[in-house]
């Protein structure tokens, strides 16, 4: 069979570029810092990339190379860079590809640290920001301008769980000659191909539902082979480079990335469903129950609702905290995508700097409560949310 004529799962499994001599099933670690070469000319045709081979393991890596190739072919990208984190791949990503002058167009709802890097620190770049409102799509042709480069979205968002349609934005980004970039990161591949809507790089922290354990940091993006060439020589020579360590873990953890996806989400749905019956909740937001106000578009570009419920507890800021305080078996942490589900209260904790108007302006209200759902018997995750509403 042709590799392309593969499965989701067996491109997670089957998907090994290289075997040492000694034809190893499993694939080994490469802990080294460099390469040989076997003469001058060996060296000088590599470093000037008429070879496709490792040199120095800030530029590639056996681990990371197979890492890239595995996320590649589950996204239907052309190639990819790996990164020591989800926000060094934001960041390099967005470095690689603008300049003083150049503007971008994001939604409003995007991770805390993303918003602080458009917010912070680009416009000492000359570099701005504009965000439209995810509910409000019809508003972000008004936005672009003639120094527009990127059209920025996270679909679902982090902590709201909106959904954006993927497909409009393609339309949008193709018709005014923008590069779309979409975070993937709460859907994983395995839920959502962005590339196949019109997005032309894709970024993952791999921290999350691709580890899916809470044991290593990393980052992916991957995409357009041009715009990836332009990512990899900012990014080799800045050093934002996955580990061997963190690739080899997280290319392992791929293996099981569906299999693991298809509980959480069934899991997910099943709070979710609690969650919407529960007296002290006002609402509950999961992309796949039929209350959600983007269902029809979630049900059209993912293939299960994702691992993330959020919901709305009743009396505010002071009842999110005493939730908090009552949660006995889950866990208190940023994190999120583990196997362990962890409930956070974004208003008292990962968006307590800013406002109320400015958490209400990405649908963070002062009730809102984050349940990253995860692995354990659904029933004793719902007692526990159950006994930690009570009035």
């Amino acid at each position: 069979m042709n590799e392309q004529e593969f499965g989701f799962e067996t491109q997670a499994i089957r998907n090994q570029l290289e075997r040492t001599q000694y034809l190893e099933h499993s694939v080994p670690l490469y802990l080294t810092s460099s390469f040989v070469f076997e003469d001058a000319e060996d060296m000088r045709a590599s470093f000037a990339e008429e070879k496709d081979r490792n040199i120095y393991s800030r530029y590639s890596n056996p681990n990371t190379n197979e890492f890239i190739h595995k996320v590649c072919a589950m996204e239907g990208a052309e190639a990819g860079f790996a990164f020591a984190s989800g926000m060094a791949a934001v960041y390099s990503t967005m470095a690689a590809l603008l300049k003083s002058g150049d503007h971008i167009v994001s939604s409003s709802s995007v991770f805390g640290a993303t918003h602080s890097l458009f917010i912070n620190y680009f416009p000492k770049w000359n570099i701005e920001t504009s965000y439209f409102d995810i509910n409000k799509p019809e508003t972000i042709e008004g936005l672009i301008t003639p120094n527009t480069k990127i059209l920025f979205a996270e679909s679902p968002t982090n902590p709201a769980v909106d959904i954006i349609d993927l497909e409009l934005l393609g339309a949008i980004a193709k018709k005014h000659n923008l590069i779309l970039i979409i975070d993937n990161c709460f859907a994983t591949p395995y839920l959502q191909q962005p590339i196949k809507w019109g997005a032309h790089l894709v970024v993952h922290s791999a921290t999350k539902l691709m580890d899916g354990q809470g044991r290593v940091l990393g980052g992916i993006t991957v995409g357009d082979a041009e715009l990836i060439h332009k990512i990899y020589l900012f990014s080799r020579l800045t050093g934002p480079a996955l580990s061997p360590f963190n690739a080899w873990v997280l290319s392992k953890s791929l293996e099981t990335l569906a299999i693991r996806l298809d509980r959480h989400c069934e899991n997910a749905l099943k709070v979710a469903e609690f969650l919407e019956s529960h007296p002290q909740v006002n609402k509950v937001k999961y992309p796949f129950l039929k209350s959600h106000p983007q269902y029809e578009i979630a049900q059209k570009q993912m293939k299960l609702g994702g691992n993330i419920v959020a919901f709305e507890i009743k009396g505010g800021l002071e009842a999110g905290r005493a939730f908090l305080d009552r949660i006995k078996l889950c866990s208190l942490s940023p994190n999120l995508g583990d196997t362990r589900t962890i409930v956070t209260h974004p208003a008292s904790t990962t968006h307590s700097k800013l406002s109320v108007e400015e958490r209400l302006a990405v649908s963070i209200t002062d009730g809102l409560v984050r349940v990253s759902v995860g692995l354990e018997t659904v029933k004793d995750v719902i007692a526990d949310l159950e006994q930690a509403l009570a009035p």
